[in-house]
């Protein structure tokens, strides 16, 4: 593919690239200065771009005959997040107060350039590679990718395939799951209505904190009672209410989050969180109903991401070109699953592919904090990996599309 001057060059550029993206970062959706560096940079390429989904960027490379066209997808949004100061960042920390790449997709954008340049220069091969700057992963919902779909991006894709960095395994490892891979992330938020008043007269009110207790406690047991350990994760990120120490407040508010791999799990959570709001209800209802309208609720539930599921199929045989392909690298071939959640899920959702997890960790560089840390940090010499396997996979694809989705016709 290439010599080793060649690497070399290519892979101090990638690291150029990923800590100028670290250094400026920008938040979903606003990712302006970042989206006109992409332009910049795929245009110096000689790749043919344009804007979408706002703030993305999506680009084209044909090959030297027609063929199939598959996507590759990086992630350009960075988090609200204050980094960490190190000695290891001191030339790349962030100029932007409060604002980090604490989720690597400051690599990921490297590790795609990495492959862009290595297709710009290599161009025997059929077909089309499409190159996805996602905007806006971390966003709740419309996140970024459901924009890139509902303006076009996936138009004409036979396949994508996508990758993220995680310090859950070690660095230059890569890991990879057919089927269920990555959580559904659904959020709530209650409004528990009480009686307000003087905590001296407890029998003229209807305490809204003690609702909130009353109803957590019995959805965490609840659940505990209709799921097995392992099939699902829940918490609550957020209380409140109340303004001083002698009033019962109102109200209580309440922000929590669940992350499943099935929609019957999903479907079960969903409807075991009514049910202790309307238990809660029945136990703080006054005989007489002296109080009209009290207790009562508001809860908005919140399905935004659903769960990345890899195509089994087109997974495999990326797995059987991995271990082809990095004979020297430790390869996962059924890595666990992770609750973290991912939008590229919804590509999944409409083209075959699959995601790939890049591992990190480097225990002698001290890079162990986990993403979204302050102190989180990315050892740069698997970024050269990434672009290699983005090249790798999508050039096979290009020429063995059967190999991948059985069910491929070509045009």
């Amino acid at each position: 593919m290439t010599n080793k001057l060649e690497d070399e060059a290519l892979e101090d550029w990638i690291i150029k690239l990923r800590r100028e993206f670290h250094q400026h970062p920008e938040l979903g959706f606003k990712e302006y200065e970042t989206q006109k560096r992409i332009l910049t940079i795929l245009g110096e390429l000689g790749i043919e771009a344009r804007k979408i989904a706002g703030t993305g960027v999506i680009a084209s490379i044909k090959g030297a005959s027609d063929g199939p066209c598959i996507a590759l997808r990086a992630d350009t949004d960075a988090l609200l997040v204050e980094e960490k100061l190190t000695e290891r960042n001191k030339d790349y920390v962030s100029q932007k107060k409060g604002v980090m790449h604490a989720c690597g997709h400051d690599g990921h954008m490297a590790m795609l350039f990495g492959a862009a340049r290595l297709f710009s220069e290599n161009r025997n091969f059929p077909g089309e590679i499409r190159l996805i700057f996602q905007p806006a992963e971390e966003m709740p919902h419309p996140s970024g990718s459901v924009k890139v779909i509902e303006d076009g991006g996936l138009e004409g894709v036979d396949a994508i395939v996508g990758m993220h960095i995680f310090t859950d395994h070690e660095s230059g490892s890569i890991g990879i799951r057919s089927g269920p891979f990555m959580a559904s992330n659904n959020r709530f938020t209650i409004h528990l209505k009480g009686k307000g008043g003087h905590i001296a007269k407890p029998e003229n009110c209807i305490d809204p904190i003690r609702m909130e207790i009353e109803f957590i406690s019995n959805l965490y047991s609840s659940l505990e009672e209709k799921l097995e350990t392992g099939t699902y994760v829940i918490g609550i990120g957020k209380i409140a209410g109340g303004e001083q120490a002698s009033s019962f407040p109102d109200s209580m508010e309440i922000l929590g989050s669940y992350r499943t791999f099935d929609i019957e799990t999903t479907q079960i959570i969903d409807k075991t969180i009514s049910k202790c709001l309307e238990n809660t209800m029945k136990k703080f209802k006054r005989a007489g109903n002296e109080f009209t309208g009290y207790p009562d609720y508001d809860i908005d539930i919140l399905h935004s991401c659903p769960i990345l599921i890899n195509d089994p199929t087109f997974t495999d045989t990326v797995n059987s070109k991995l271990q082809e392909s990095f004979p020297d690298k430790i390869i996962y071939s059924n890595i666990k699953q992770m609750y973290t959640a991912e939008d590229f899920a919804s590509y999944l959702q409409i083209v075959p592919g699959t995601f790939i997890s890049l591992g990190t960790k480097n225990l002698e560089k001290g890079i162990v904090e986990i993403n979204h840390s302050s102190a989180f940090d990315i050892d740069e010499d698997i970024l050269i990996t990434g672009a290699k396997i983005f090249y790798i996979l999508s050039t096979d694809f290009l020429k063995k599309p059967k190999k991948y989705i059985k069910s491929y016709k070509s045009q």
